[in-house]
């Protein structure tokens, strides 16, 4: 069998230990795995190198993807469609391993469903946000680096006597916010699936400093929403029709200053949650599915996602994980909650 691999989208820690499972698999079974290049662009203009066991057995600790990224949706343009498919034939591909969140396995989904494309899929997302998952690898490494930061944060809000707003990402799912919020003892989180109260906020944040708390930590996913729009940098959409989010951060910073009189700061994490090398719990999970995935391919059961289920991991449908998101369960931020008080 020959299978061919992408990673489409925002890189995240672990997709380097999804591709060496992938081809280990592969390459035991007597195949051969190509890597396209550049997500969805290199299944378009042919782009690619050989991968094998040699070139893929180290890079299990490194951040990123060895096969580079980007966010191209050929459903924009028929004629990209097309290519992928002359692609596909020209390259004597068997089979397409998608690694991606919602919008590249989105593609990799209707691919199969339309064109009837062996494709199989790979959950990779820092924001958890896919379905039929219980957990996406990136996300434990984005915690980790979020709580570091925050540790470090804390230093300095205490010492000069300040709150500090910390902005995190989270679109539309409030995972890393809420788990952000528990692990470094937040006094206040803000999510995209709660509506922002902020009177509740400055009292909350009153009552803390009045107690005898000398600083405040209040966490704000980017995608919270102080009105019925979102914070954003700039109304410029991407290929997926997504615009680019920034700033809440700064905006809640401005309001506690404004009604507390005292001294806030704000300090947007952005792209530092994404960077660095997967913790282990990544690795192996990214390994895991990587395993799977290459097993589902020589199975040829197509139009699967492997999936997290407990501590297995299973095939499941690939249109169960796009149809729907996976946002902030009710039970987490009722844990969190309780701190709020």
């Amino acid at each position: 069998m020959k299978v061919g691999l992408l990673t489409g989208g925002g890189d995240c820690p672990g997709l380097n230990p999804v591709i060496r499972g992938v081809v280990k698999v592969i390459d035991n079974a007597g195949g051969e795995c190509l890597g396209l290049l550049e997500g969805w662009r290199g299944a378009i203009t042919g782009n690619h190198i050989q991968l094998t066991p040699a070139n893929t057995d180290s890079i299990f600790d490194k951040g990123g993807t060895i096969l580079g990224s980007s966010r191209t949706n050929p459903w924009k343009n028929p004629a990209e469609i097309d290519q992928i498919l002359e692609t596909f034939k020209k390259l004597g591909l068997d089979c397409l391993v998608a690694i991606g969140g919602d919008d590249t396995l989105g593609v990799a989904s209707k691919l199969y469903s339309e064109k009837n494309f062996p494709t199989i899929g790979c959950p990779k997302t820092i924001d958890n946000d896919l379905s039929a998952t219980d957990q996406t690898f990136g996300f434990d490494t984005c915690i980790n680096i979020v709580t570091d930061a925050i540790d470090r944060l804390r230093t300095t809000a205490e010492s000069h006597r300040r709150i500090l707003v910390v902005e995190v990402m989270g679109r539309h799912a409030g995972w890393i916010a809420c788990y952000s919020a528990i692990a470094n003892g937040a006094d206040y989180f803000m999510v995209p699936e709660k509506p922002v109260d902020l009177d509740d906020m400055v009292e909350t944040l009153k009552r803390k400093l009045d107690s005898g708390k000398k600083y405040g930590i209040v966490v704000v996913s980017e995608g919270a929403k102080l009105s019925k729009d979102f914070v954003t940098k700039d109304q410029e959409l991407d290929e997926f029709g997504h615009v680019k989010l920034g700033g809440i951060g700064d905006q809640v910073a401005k309001i506690i200053e404004e009604r507390m009189e005292i001294e806030t700061r704000s300090v947007i994490l952005g792209h530092l949650q994404r960077g660095g090398s997967p913790s282990a719990f990544d690795r192996v999970l990214g390994t895991r599915c990587g395993v799977h995935a290459g097993q589902l391919a020589l199975d040829k059961d197509f139009g699967k996602m492997v999936a997290l289920k407990g501590t297995r991991i299973v095939g499941v449908p690939l249109k169960d994980a796009v149809d729907k998101m996976r946002v902030l369960d009710d039970s987490f931020y009722e844990e969190a909650a309780v701190f709020l008080k």
